[in-house]
């Protein structure tokens, strides 16, 4: 099962990351997109959930993804992690407003 979340900002990405670890879904299986990459790597980090790696997208994407835009990168990444290429599509489009996404992955 996939869950796809909007918040406007870390306050509220922490709580929903707590709400999802609290429905079972795993640290390593929860995912947050920002359009800025520092902004990403810092709320990653600090909520202890997972980036999009080479485990996701396989190795030949990630290394595309370097020479890519940030926009073809995040679709790409959201892509990876479940979503269809229309919904990545979609979800980016919320990244460009300076929102944040986050993903979740459960096995059922």
């Amino acid at each position: 099962m996939t869950v796809k979340l909007t918040v406007e900002n870390a306050v509220q990405a922490k709580s929903e990351v707590e709400r999802l670890q609290s429905q079972g879904y795993d640290d390593d299986n929860i995912y947050i997109f920002a359009h800025d990459k520092r902004r990403e790597a810092d709320i990653t980090e600090a909520l202890d959930t997972e980036s999009v790696g080479v485990k996701e997208q396989g190795f030949l994407n990630g290394m595309k993804n370097i020479t890519n835009s940030r926009g073809d990168e995040l679709r790409a990444k959201m892509a990876a992690v479940g979503l269809s290429d229309q919904e990545a599509e979609e979800y980016e489009e919320e990244l460009d407003k300076g929102k944040l996404v986050i993903i979740a992955t459960k096995d059922e």
